[in-house]
């Protein structure tokens, strides 16, 4: 199995973020995806982020470094993959009307409390918000993906 690498990147303004509900399961996500052989996190989060939403962040900053591993029923691992997500307040460009990769919106900062998504998503984004430092964290998911455990800390940058 190989390692996949995934970069992400929460868009922000002081009352709102940009997120995409992707159409398979209506979840809530930040705009990101499959990194570049030879990309830097930074280079993929910037370029994830504009192929999804036409927008260019501007120096996004690392805020959390995540292991996510889905796990089978006899507990053996079915898939694992690492996560580096990036939370930018700048951008320039236009805004597509619509992404290839679902529906873009505009929501209040404080909507990931509510919004539906990944269990771990959420701490990530709570994170993002309120937390110090980065996050390094490993959620444990079942095939359904439905979180089983994790495992977190942060240290300041």
């Amino acid at each position: 199995m190989k390692l996949q690498r995934i970069t992400n990147c929460i868009l922000t303004s002081k009352e709102q973020c940009l997120l995409l509900q992707k159409p398979s399961k209506g979840w809530w996500v930040a705009p990101g995806g499959k990194m570049e052989p030879t990309e830097t996190i930074q280079e993929a989060a910037i370029r994830e982020l504009k192929e999804e939403t036409g927008l260019l962040v501007m120096q996004p900053e690392l805020q959390a470094v995540t292991t996510m591993v889905i796990v089978n029923e006899d507990d053996s691992i079915q898939n694992e993959w690492m996560m580096f997500t990036f939370k930018a307040v700048e951008a320039s460009g236009q805004l597509f009307k619509h992404s290839p990769e679902g529906k873009l919106q505009w929501q209040p900062n404080q909507a990931y409390q509510t919004l539906p998504m990944a269990e771990g998503d959420r701490l990530i984004f709570d994170h993002v918000f309120h937390g110090e430092g980065i996050l390094y964290s490993t959620f444990y998911y079942d095939t359904s993906h439905n979180l089983l455990k994790e495992r977190r800390s942060s240290a300041s940058t």
